[in-house]
C-alpha cells in the first residue's frame, strides 16, 4: 500500500466495506434480541427480562459489562434457553451468517456447544445439522463463507464426545473443536483425551485461554495440550516486560508464541466486559501488534457485548490510530490462521481480501488527489 493509502482516515464506513475475517464468535451470543424474543414465544420459554426488544438489547449489554467471565455468562441462559428445537437453531445460524456478511465479514468461524442445546431431547447430530443447515441457508447469495466449531464446556465431562462429533462432520463444514466456560480452577489438561482424539484424526482445535486465568492457563494449553491457536490470549503480556535497558523484553513463553507465530483470537470489547483488561485502551492487543505477534481481531458475543466487527476495528482505530494497511494486515493474520484448507485461504486472500483492500486504497488515494 502507498504512503496516501497509509494515511487514508478509517471511518466506520471504510471499515465495514472492508472485507474481514472473524475467528472467534459464538452462535449463542450473537442473537438478534427480537429473535430470542419470537423464539421464546414459539417455544414457551417464560424465562426472559422483558420482551421489548431494544430492553432487552440493553438487558444483555448490562448484564456482561461487570468485569468478572463468570457473571458475564449468565446471560446465556436465556438465548440457549430458546435454542433448543432444530427450527430455531437453523434461524439462529442463518441469520448470524447474514448479519456477519452485512459487516463486510467473508469468512467466519462460528463456535456453539452442541451439549447445550438437548434440553428438549434434540441428539447431538441433529443439533449439528440444523446449524450447518443455517448456515448454508444465511450463506446463500452472499459474499461470505461460514464454519463451524463445536464447543465443548470445559467444566463438563463430555469434550471426548464432542471432538468425536467435531471430527464426524468435518466434511460438512465442521473445521475444527474448541472448550470453553468458566477458566480458573478448570484447567485445559483436564481435556487430554479430547484433545489427543483431534490430533490423532489430523483434525485442528483452540483452547479458550489466557482470558480469566494467566500464564499457566496458556502454557497448559500449549505445552500440555497442543492448541493450534489460543482463545483470547490475553495474559500474555504478563510474560512481557522492560529489560534492563528499557527496551520490551519477551519471556520465554510470550517468546515462543511470537517465534511459532500461534494465533491470538482477541476480543478487545468482551475482554473490558470480563475484567480480563481495564479499558480498550490498555488493552494489550496494540502492543502485541506492534511486537508482531500473530494477532487477530474477533468479537465473542456481539449481542451480549453490543458490537460487530467493524465496530470492534473502529475502537482500535480510536485507541490506537491504525490505518488501512494494518487493519489488512490483522485480516490477513486471520486468514491464515484459520482452520479451512490451505487453498481455501489462498483463494479468499487473493480473490477477496487483497482487491478488496486495494480498491479501498485507490479509492483514498483518488480521494486525496482531489482534495489537493
Amino acid at each position: 500500500m502507498n504512503e496516501l493509502s497509509r494515511r487514508a482516515a478509517l471511518d466506520l464506513a471504510t471499515i465495514r466495506a472492508a472485507p474481514k475475517v472473524l475467528l472467534h464468535d459464538h452462535l449463542d451470543g450473537g442473537l438478534r434480541a427480537q429473535t430470542v424474543i419470537e423464539l421464546a414465544r414459539d417455544v414457551g420459554y417464560a424465562g426472559l427480562p422483558t420482551t421489548d426488544p431494544a430492553e432487552l438489547d440493553a438487558w444483555f449489554r448490562r448484564g456482561a459489562d461487570r468485569k468478572d467471565l463468570v457473571l458475564y455468562l449468565d446471560g446465556f441462559a436465556h438465548t440457549v434457553g430458546v435454542m433448543q428445537t432444530p427450527e430455531a437453531l437453523e434461524r439462529v445460524a442463518a441469520e448470524c451468517a447474514e448479519d456477519l456478511a452485512a459487516d463486510g465479514v467473508v469468512y467466519a468461524e462460528v463456535r456453539f456447544a452442541p451439549e447445550l442445546h438437548t434440553e428438549r431431547g434434540m441428539a447431538l447430530d441433529d443439533v449439528v445439522r440444523s446449524v450447518l443447515a443455517g448456515f448454508r441457508r444465511g450463506s446463500e447469495g452472499r459474499a461470505i463463507e461460514v464454519r463451524t466449531l463445536l464447543t465443548a464446556m470445559r467444566t463438563a465431562a463430555r469434550s471426548l464426545e464432542i471432538a468425536q462429533l467435531a471430527v464426524g462432520f468435518r466434511d460438512e463444514g465442521v473445521v475444527g473443536f474448541d472448550i470453553a466456560g468458566a477458566e480458573k480452577g478448570y484447567p485445559p489438561s483436564r481435556h487430554l483425551d479430547a484433545f489427543h482424539l483431534i490430533a490423532h484424526e489430523n483434525f485442528h482445535f483452540t483452547i479458550h485461554a489466557g482470558e480469566a486465568f494467566g500464564l499457566p492457563s496458556i502454557w497448559e494449553a500449549l505445552q500440555w495440550c497442543g492448541a493450534e491457536r489460543l482463545g483470547h490470549g490475553v495474559r500474555i503480556v504478563d510474560d512481557i516486560g522492560a529489560g534492563p535497558d528499557g527496551r520490551v523484553a519477551l519471556g520465554r513463553l510470550a517468546a515462543y508464541v511470537r517465534d511459532r507465530r500461534i494465533p491470538l483470537e482477541m476480543c478487545p470489547t468482551s475482554n473490558v466486559h470480563t475484567g480480563a483488561v481495564a479499558s480498550i485502551e490498555e488493552h494489550p492487543i496494540d502492543l502485541l501488534r506492534r511486537l508482531r505477534f500473530r494477532v487477530t481481531v474477533n468479537t465473542d458475543n456481539r449481542l451480549m457485548s453490543g458490537v460487530t466487527l467493524s465496530s470492534e476495528f473502529a475502537e482500535l482505530v480510536r485507541a490506537f490510530g491504525l490505518d488501512l494497511a494494518e487493519m489488512q494486515w490483522l485480516t490477513l493474520n486471520a486468514m491464515k490462521s484459520a482452520f479451512c484448507s490451505f487453498d481455501q485461504r489462498l483463494r479468499l486472500i487473493n480473490e477477496q481480501i487483497k482487491p478488496g483492500y486495494a480498491r479501498l486504497a485507490a479509492a483514498a488515494s483518488q480521494a486525496d488527489m482531489l482534495v489537493g
